[in-house]
């Protein structure tokens, strides 16, 4: 069975998906751009504020399904330019500085609303 995850403390949906769906004990999390939920507009700065706002809104997703961080066994990141790479890392790692998922992350050529990063990820009970 299949539960669609949903809260106001995280953007809505900009398009026909869901901000997550659980199955069988795992949550799929939908990819994540740096909107601010209260404004519904996209973070202004650099890539660290962009990263900090998209991990916050996974974690508020998570929270609403009732997982957490430590949940997380797999992201993947999109970036607008691969040299933001190590300055996404940084910011990623306070977030899962232990035992942290599995990743994948690469270079696109362009993101929703022409952000600087997105994130998408996998949680198990």
């Amino acid at each position: 069975m299949k539960r669609i995850v949903a809260t106001d403390n995280a953007p809505k949906a900009i398009g026909p998906y869901s901000q997550a769906v659980e199955v069988d004990g795992m949550l799929f999390v939908s990819g994540q751009v740096p909107i601010n939920p209260q404004t519904g507009q996209v973070v202004d700065g650099d890539i660290e504020a962009q990263t900090l706002q998209v991990l916050k809104n996974i974690k508020a997703i998570l929270k609403a399904a009732g997982y957490d961080l430590s949940d997380v066994v797999k992201t993947t990141v999109y970036l607008k330019d691969l040299n933001d790479f190590a300055k996404m890392n940084q910011v990623y790692a306070t977030f899962f500085n232990n035992q942290p998922p599995a990743r994948a992350a690469f270079q696109v050529a362009r993101l929703p609303l022409d952000v600087l990063i997105e994130i998408e990820a996998i949680a198990k009970k």
